[in-house]
């Protein structure tokens, strides 16, 4: 194999690259950011940027269970469904990680892609909360995660939505994935003002898009290597963490998917705030803006750890396959998300 020349871990990282990439231009180009579209929903009166979630969503869906159909993707052998669903894990770190959200201004991807327009101050809150993430996956707070939350591979059913309602009907797995996710496109679009907005249709397909590239990629090298590579998705916790790690310790390991996720959707970001002619300087002037972005980002990584992913792991990654833990995580960020728009807003003065 040709990859035998670069090496399975560059393959991987090249695999990562080009869904990051997408990942970064519809950040840039196509205003494509989980609090963005929280905001507009909550206090801009638009629900059109968070239509382009459902769009992202329900072309994930569909393609990844189109490659399940076609012997291309083995949906238990995902992190997301290769693994018991805590549901308390789940909730607490969806919350926890849609306050920390809603605290730094941005979440993981956001935090990149704003990088890669020059704003510095994403790159402290890129450094914190991989840091964090870290901390909880192996650091300090490991240990923490471990009494609360033990992880233990799945046993029995596969915890998925479409594997359960197979199990209850009798029905393919394919064809109840592929079904649904046609019904949340169908459900996105259904508004004509949604329809008027090309643009929006066209960057939430290729976030969506970004995520059956990762799960094609990966799963082809799982079976045709001999690396024992996992087959992953996108996801921007763990992964700022292991870039931090790369940076410092690069002659003595390897490229992954995760370094080369997070560098396209840096690219990504760079090439598209060149193409708008955003690009520019920024930096924090205010100490208290910067200590509430340094701790909402502490918050973000320790809740996406405690939840298995960001807004774009489990919010689009799991949710892709139908991971129970999935629309239970995303909601749980869209409400933390929620009560700390309100926080910063109103400090949680009574309606009036």
């Amino acid at each position: 194999m040709w990859f035998d020349v670069i090496g399975e871990g560059t393959f991987a990282a090249m695999i990562g690259g080009v869904g990051g990439i997408l990942l970064g231009l519809a950040a840039r180009l196509g205003r494509f950011c989980t609090l963005g579209a929280i905001e507009d929903y909550f206090y801009g009166e638009s629900d059109i940027r968070l239509r382009m979630w459902g769009v992202a969503i329900g072309v994930a869906i569909m393609g990844s269970f189109s490659l399940h159909a076609a012997g291309l993707l083995d949906l238990p052998e995902t992190i997301y469904l290769g693994f018991a669903w805590m549901p308390l894990a789940s909730i607490l770190g969806g919350l926890v990680f849609g306050y920390g959200m809603a605290l730094a201004g941005n979440c993981g991807y956001g935090a990149l892609a704003r990088l890669g327009g020059g704003d510095l101050r994403n790159f402290v809150i890129v450094l914190v909360m991989g840091i964090a993430a870290y901390a909880t996956i192996s650091g300090p707070l490991a240990y923490l995660r471990v009494w609360m939350f033990p992880t233990e591979q799945a046993a029995g059913a596969v915890p998925g939505i479409a594997h359960s309602l197979s199990g209850w009907t009798g029905l393919p797995i394919a064809a109840i994935g592929i079904t649904i996710g046609a019904a949340v496109l169908i459900y996105t679009l259904a508004p004509e003002r949604m329809r008027k907005e090309p643009k929006s249709i066209f960057w939430g397909v290729m976030a969506g898009f970004s995520v059956v590239i990762a799960w094609a990629g990966t799963q082809w090298l799982a079976r045709t290597g001999f690396d024992d590579l996992p087959v992953v998705s996108h996801t921007f916790a763990a992964p700022l963490g292991e870039a931090v790690l790369w940076t410092m310790t690069a002659s003595g390991t390897t490229l992954t998917f995760a370094l080369g996720s997070v560098a396209g959707v840096w690219i990504g970001a760079f090439a598209g705030s060149l193409i708008k002619g955003h690009f520019r300087w920024e930096a924090c002037e205010d100490p208290r803006e910067l200590r509430r972005q340094i701790f909402g980002a502490g918050l973000m990584g320790i809740g996406a750890v405690f939840a298995m992913g960001c807004s774009i792991g489990q919010g689009l990654s799991a949710l892709s396959v139908l991971a129970w833990s999935a629309p239970v995580t995303l909601l749980a960020i869209f409400a933390g998300a929620a009560l700390g728009l309100r926080h910063l807003i109103s400090g949680f003065s009574p309606a009036e």
